[in-house]
């Protein structure tokens, strides 16, 4: 029999905290003047909610401040989707402290606030406190099942709750520990294990820079989440989440659950250098992973080389991250853009018997663009083609104006190619426009294209359109079946289901893979420390077909290229690239 209740005597937040705590897996059903809702908690996480026409946090924000209607839980109930990630003790943070900008009323609390009690390095435990929150038998028809002893709160428990907002606030990284350890009655858990006083010195003392407050493991990424690029930052942002879920399901690294705090770029280095800041000196991240492009690689790279903070996995294969000998913090999963021209120029060349002169360079008008035309003209040099002589073209960032490009192609009959740095929204136009002039030219694209956005473009247009565009790729064939690339399809339909295969997100899973290997091989999780385990790979062998390796002179884990080409259907098929 379901248990039941008025929302007016047993707060929204209370039943949350309650089954959460438990780990217990229900169906918060809720009725109330701003609609009704439905709340998943699974294994004592919250992972879906809709109320009204919200979902996810937005929905859980709505109902945290409920003051009117009826709720019923649903034992056992399983959510058909994930749509939260986020913790559920981060989640009543962030909303305590929305309530607490809106109504500026925690004087009372900061006063009643003594620091130097609460939080001492050497101090013996303390006896339980009463946890804030802890919830009241619901007011219903059904009695709650048996619990540990808690002590009920008063009615409304936001003070509580802000008073610990308060202390995090005012002790840093320690005050979120202690929050945490207040709301469970249990000591903050080192590294080792052994439960112990929450410490302080750890955190506030300078003379260890880069080491990891207690708490979740906050990475940062700087992405295009709007814009023409966006479906890019969106796969390495999906990919990213469900490695670091997984990681957090058999424990995370060194007890410490893993979360991804992206923000988003547009595509726009003017913008990235902002998020940059946010992520390192607001949101104090310990590293940054995942970001999406070489304009804004260009702004991001120096200032995480100037503050000495972890720079892995980006979304790029530029130059400018490669330096021989490497940066130190700047570390690249994917093979270089220089490498994946080099495979398809000689693939034109060598097995298609294309003449040097008859191949031509299409890209963006930036430093990407650069990026990959430097690697083309480095490959024709074998050919003993002046890279002056290659005919160039482009367009604008964040644009898909080709105009001048399909112009400027249609003067050279004897083209036979064009190798492509674009993005997919301009790659897509650029063909469009060409097979309308009756244009037979081969396209082939870098991976930062962005291949299933391209494909999904491409074939909405007609088979003409899609059938025979090259792109070379830094990861196997997302619907493959080989080792990694299984575990990925299974993190994909557990943690992100409503997400479809595609490059880019199994990229962002690998990288983030490779990251939870050096995390874990990590002695303490400092930043150099952590480097120094990275730089201990060797012949890693995730599943991919190519093993992985990094050390003090080579910052890039993976060499591989691969070859694929789309058929009538839009769909990518393999080919041997040599």
């Amino acid at each position: 029999m379901a248990l039941t209740g008025d929302l007016s005597e047993t707060p929204f937040t209370d039943l949350v905290q309650f089954y959460c705590q438990r780990r217990e897996t229900v169906a918060l059903v809720v009725r109330s003047s701003r609609g009704e809702g439905t709340f998943f908690i699974q294994n004592g996480d919250v992972v879906d909610a809709r109320l009204g026409s919200q979902r996810g946090l937005d929905a859980i924000r709505t109902a945290m401040r409920l003051r009117d209607g009826t709720f019923r839980v649903d034992k056992n109930a399983v959510s058909p989707t994930r749509a939260i990630h986020e913790p559920w003790t981060k989640v009543l943070l962030e909303e305590a402290w929305r309530e607490d900008e809106a109504n500026r009323d925690v004087e009372d609390a900061l006063a009643g606030l003594d620091k130097e009690e609460v939080v001492t390095s050497d101090r013996k435990p303390t006896p339980p406190r009463p946890t804030p929150g802890t919830m009241r038998p619901p007011t219903g028809r059904v009695p709650m099942p048996p619990q540990p002893p808690m002590v009920a709160p008063a009615k409304n428990h936001r003070g509580a709750l802000l008073l610990g907002v308060v202390a995090a606030l005012a002790l840093g990284g320690p005050g979120f520990i202690l929050l945490r350890s207040y709301w469970s009655g249990e000591a903050a858990v080192g590294i080792g294990g052994a439960r112990e006083g929450v410490r302080v010195a750890s955190v506030v003392q300078s003379a260890r820079p880069g080491a990891l407050a207690e708490g979740d493991l906050l990475f940062g990424m700087a992405s295009a989440l709007s814009g023409p690029a966006k479906e890019l930052g969106r796969g390495m942002k999906t990919g990213l989440e469900i490695a670091f879920a997984a990681a957090n399901e058999t424990g995370g690294v060194h007890g410490r659950r893993l979360r991804l705090i992206a923000l988003d770029d547009g595509y726009e280095p003017t913008r990235t250098i902002g998020a940059m800041k946010e992520l390192a000196e607001q949101r104090h991240v310990f590293g940054f992973v995942g970001n999406v492009g070489t304009p804004p690689a260009a702004v991001a790279v120096p200032y995480a080389v100037e503050h000495k903070m972890l720079f892995f996995g980006p979304f790029t294969g530029a130059s400018l991250l490669r330096k021989d000998p490497p940066d130190r913090y700047v570390f690249n999963y994917r093979a270089s853009y220089a490498e994946e021209t080099a495979a398809i120029v000689q693939h034109l060349v060598e097995g298609k018997h294309i003449k040097p002169q008859d191949i031509a360079v299409f890209a963006q008008q930036d430093s990407y663009g650069d990026a990959g035309f430097e690697g083309v003209a480095r490959a024709m040099r074998k050919y003993r083609r002046d890279p002056s002589q290659i005919l160039r073209v482009g367009y604008q960032r964040n644009t898909s104006d080709v105009s001048e490009a399909v112009a400027e192609l249609s003067k050279h009959p004897n083209l036979r190619a064009v190798v492509c740095v674009p993005t997919y929204k301009a790659e897509a136009k650029l063909i469009e426009k060409m097979r309308d002039k009756g244009s037979d030219i081969i396209f082939t694209n870098v991976s930062f294209v962005g291949a299933n956005a391209l494909s999904e473009e491409l074939v909405a247009l007609g088979s003409k359109y899609a059938q025979g565009t090259i792109v070379t790729q830094v990861v196997p064939l997302p619907h493959s079946s080989a080792t990694a690339v299984l575990k990925y399809q299974e993190a994909l339909r557990k943690y992100a289901p409503s997400e479809k295969p595609d490059f880019v997100s199994l990229e962002g899973y690998l990288a983030g893979t490779l990251l939870v290997e050096g995390l874990k091989r990590a002695t303490v999780l400092e930043t150099e420390k952590v480097i120094d385990a990275l730089e201990s790979i060797r012949g890693l062998d995730l599943g991919t077909g190519a093993s992985l390796s990094f050390g003090m002179s080579e910052h890039q884990a993976s060499h591989k290229v691969w070859g694929t080409m789309l058929d009538e259907k839009g769909v990518f098929q393999t080919f041997q690239l040599d």
